[in-house]
């Protein structure tokens, strides 16, 4: 486990832990509000969770070579990621168009 000094692992742990945290307020937000357009922000972040995940596990096995894989997997999550938050995006932006012409 010594691929990372500590200060890095923080970094890596804590935003982690973010984004764990701002999925779920997310989600609660949708729930309060009743716009439930922004659960598809919560899940379109799942993608990039499991990117922060697969950086995190190769480091602690000190980035064996043969994890390599959770490189790829890292970077294909990280597109994933990206597209499935930008449609996100778009969703929750159509949904407040359409609520905003039917008022």
């Amino acid at each position: 486990m010594n691929a990372l000094s500590i200060p890095t692992w923080i970094v890596h742990i804590t935003s982690v832990i973010e984004w764990i945290a701002a999925i779920w307020f997310i989600w609660l937000f949708a729930t309060v509000t009743g716009q439930t357009a922004w659960r598809a922000l919560s899940f379109g972040m799942l993608p990039s969770l499991v990117s922060a995940m697969c950086a995190c596990t190769w480091h602690f096995f000190d980035n064996a070579e043969s994890l390599s894989w959770l490189v790829t997997m890292q970077a294909a999550m990280t597109v994933v990621g990206n597209v499935t938050a930008c449609l996100a995006a778009w969703w929750i932006w159509r949904q407040a168009k359409l609520s905003e012409n039917s008022v």
